[in-house]
């Protein structure tokens, strides 16, 4: 029924109209508001990124300032901006935050002597970071372990078998270890020109490889020219790659705290290299400033000592005594200001302070977290990663189809963190080693176990009799993460997680021997797990075949099965130099490279850096170059033919040295300089080309305080090893 205004008066018409249209204007503007919220200047994504930091500070109080600059940052709610722990880690995978893809441990990674496949591993390892965060913060979590900074990777270098934590890293030659450093951090940075997928960071800037129970205390003297050309190539070239930011490490190098020397951080990597990242202290690393280096007196001073180097974020609560050193004159806000900037262009680029359907990461779905084709990936990294060491008459591979009966013995076949390493994260489907031999045999075929000893004493051998009747016997030995690792994590270390020696413990080198007596000819494999050089010694010669699997990760089971029973050909290469004993090298503490690592060992290695076995067996054809003589600035091009002259299909690690052919240079033996893989069927030959600039032949000139090249005579070394080099040619520096 329609009322005229007549009928129900045209003062409650006028009033009803009102009250209309006040209902369709607050209407509206709800709608706006859902759509189109009112952003402060910092947090447009549309303004360019230095106005934004510029904006963000000058809203910020001095305390607000200092609560920012650390790790476990706190709110600025009044900015909305939200709590972030900058703490994350994923040295091989995301890691302490629950179900991730665990991939092989960063020096297996190494091993693989692939570019390409750390990069993808990377990329995916960035996936997963993604997914995770975004996960977490729909869950209200905002704590350690749920961020996208990552403090990964470790690419110091390696230059002591004994330092616990060279399994973080790439090996022990600086060309491998900035090869792979950067392409992992390209691949976990994304390919955005802006925003990161997540962002990576160098440690430990500089001289820092144990040990480690002095790490908070030593200072590193190295020789300038070790210091130029081994310890400080891989950070170059990090930053050359964009690497987002640098972690200054506990120690001194050349008297001052590297977390406080305006040498380290400002001369050579802000002004000589060009950094424009942030700088993060490792953690607690600015308390050993006054505590325990011992440089000043207070906390306050640590905290001004800290900014005016160059640190723009503290793993520890040093910062928090900002606003006092300000106070007491120590430092002025705009050191604070300059301090602070970096830190938030990283957020920025994170796209934390800013709406988050700007960042094209930020859909990546938490399905990609250990799903098939990462976990695919892992098992390929594995694969690649193995090294067969000895396989004495063609002993492997073991032939699925035949073979009745094998013996499996030692606690590490069926150990998880032998698989893992440190800094590790969780899948729930790890495979060990030997459930990756079970599920690779027929049905019919009887394979026993027995864990033989014990990791952590002397005694309780068994298995014997079992071995006795078995085809052939597998031993699984080694070391895990009680072993060896960062300084109060291995708990039957007593080195701080050092290694004092680089033998294997006494009840497994018996355990060997008394198993050999008991097989007679039966042939005996020896699987090993560690993540560095071990010396064998007689253990080696005890056994047919020996596999160095390093902590293989998730898939690491199923890879090894696969090498053993010839589906993959082995190709995992070493990064690091096998000794003898510890007999054979300086002290631990000495910090100069000679008669370290293979550029300067003149002894005669267990087995070389470089080294590993196929079931193929590889003839180097011809090595050219486009030209004999070059200047500098030019670029060399080096054609290598290599021919497979095995029965299988396989991959080759073509590896390219070049030494100087002045014998007394006092510079390396040879030098790393280029490597490739290439897959060559049976019977066929292929050819790697490198490109390789003149600058790669760079000394340093203590004299003239700069890189150069020197002119005169070198020889291209190709071989499969450092020790095993196949061709040479000669060419000159104009």
């Amino acid at each position: 029924m329609v009322l005229s205004i007549k009928q129900t008066g045209w003062k409650y018409f006028v009033f009803a109209s009102i009250l209309l249209c006040l209902f369709i204007m607050q209407s509206c503007a709800g709608r706006k508001d859902s759509k189109t919220v009112d952003l402060l200047p910092f947090q447009d994504p549309g303004l360019p990124v230095e106005d934004r930091v510029a904006d963000l500070t000058g809203r910020l109080t001095l305390e607000e300032k200092a609560g920012l600059m650390l790790y476990d940052s706190r709110p600025v709610d009044r900015l909305g901006i939200p709590a972030y722990n900058w703490w994350n880690e994923c040295l091989h995978g995301v890691a302490r935050a629950g179900r991730a893809t665990v991939f092989p441990q960063a020096i297996g990674l190494a091993a693989t002597f692939d570019e390409g496949l750390i990069r993808r591993i990377a990329a995916a390892i960035g996936d997963e970071a993604r997914a995770k965060h975004h996960d977490a913060v729909r869950k209200g979590y905002r704590g350690q372990y749920g961020g996208l900074s990552f403090w990964t990777p470790n690419i110091n270098i390696y230059r002591d078998p004994r330092w616990g934590r060279g399994q973080e890293t790439y090996g022990e030659d600086p060309f491998l270890t900035s090869v792979m450093g950067a392409a992992f951090v390209r691949g976990l940075q994304g390919d955005h020109p802006f925003y990161l997928k997540a962002a990576a960071c160098a440690k430990h800037y500089v001289v820092h490889s144990g040990p480690e129970p002095l790490r908070h205390q030593f200072n590193a003297v190295p020789p300038e020219q070790d210091f130029r050309e081994t310890y400080l190539p891989a950070f170059r070239s990090l930053v050359n790659a964009g690497v987002e930011a640098v972690m200054c490490a506990y120690n001194r190098t050349y008297g001052d705290p590297c977390c406080g020397s305006p040498s380290l951080l400002g001369d050579i990597l802000r002004k000589e290299w060009g950094f424009k990242g942030h700088v993060v202290s490792d953690c607690w690393a600015l308390d050993d400033i006054w505590a325990r280096h011992k440089v000043v007196e207070t906390r306050e001073e640590a905290a001004a000592m800290a900014v005016k180097a160059g640190v723009n974020l503290n793993c520890g609560y040093i910062y928090r005594h900002i606003p006092e050193a300000v106070t007491q004159g120590l430092i002025t806000e705009r050191e604070v200001d300059e301090a602070l900037a970096p830190l938030m262009r990283t957020r920025f680029r994170l796209g934390l302070l800013g709406p988050e359907d700007k960042v094209p990461y930020a859909a990546i779905s938490p399905e990609k977290v250990n799903c098939e084709a990462h976990r695919n990936l892992a098992y390929e990294a594995a694969c690649k990663s193995i090294v067969l060491l000895k396989n004495e008459n063609d002993i492997l591979p073991l032939d699925a189809g035949k073979i009745r009966s094998l013996m499996v013995a030692g606690p590490l076949a069926m150990d998880l963190a032998a698989l893992w390493g440190n800094y590790n994260g969780f899948s729930g489907r790890t495979i060990t080693l030997l459930e990756g031999i079970i599920g690779r045999v027929n049905a019919g075929t009887v394979v026993e176990y027995n864990p033989g000893f014990m990791l952590h004493c002397d005694s309780l051998f068994q298995g014997f009799w079992q071995a006795r009747r078995a085809e052939a016997v597998i031993v699984c030995i080694g070391l895990n993460s009680l072993f060896e690792g960062e300084e109060g994590e291995a708990m039957l270390n007593n080195s701080g997680g050092d290694r004092a020696d680089i033998q294997l413990p006494r009840n497994q080198v018996e355990y060997v021997r008394r198993i050999r007596e008991q097989i007679g000819d039966v042939p005996l494999i020896l699987v090993i797990t560690g993540g560095g050089a071990i010396a064998l010694g007689d253990v080696a010669e005890l056994a047919d075949a020996v596999l160095f699997v390093w902590y293989p990760g998730e898939q690491g089971g199923n890879a090894l099965a696969d090498i053993l029973f010839g589906t993959v050909n082995p190709s995992g290469r070493l990064p690091v130099t096998f000794y003898r004993s510890v007999d054979d090298l300086p002290p631990f503490d000495d910090y100069s490279m000679q008669g370290r690592t293979y550029r300067f060992f003149s002894g005669e290695p267990l087995y070389p850096f470089g080294y590993g076995l196929s079931y193929s067996r590889f003839n180097y054809l011809q090595l050219e170059t486009d030209q004999d003589e070059v200047s500098a600035g030019d670029t060399l091009t080096v054609r290598i033919t290599v021919e497979n002259k095995g029965e299988r299909d396989g991959e080759e690690v073509v590896q390219l040295y070049i030494a100087d052919a002045d014998d007394g240079s006092g510079g390396p033996i040879r030098s790393l300089e280029a490597f490739g893989r290439i897959r060559i069927q049976a019977g066929e030959s292929g050819e790697l080309v490198f490109g390789l600039p003149t600058d790669r032949l760079s000394a340093w000139d203590a004299g003239q305080g700069r890189y150069r090249v020197n002119p005169g005579k070198y020889i291209l070394q190709a071989g499969s090893s450092s020790s095993d080099i196949r061709l040479i040619r000669e060419f000159s520096v104009r």
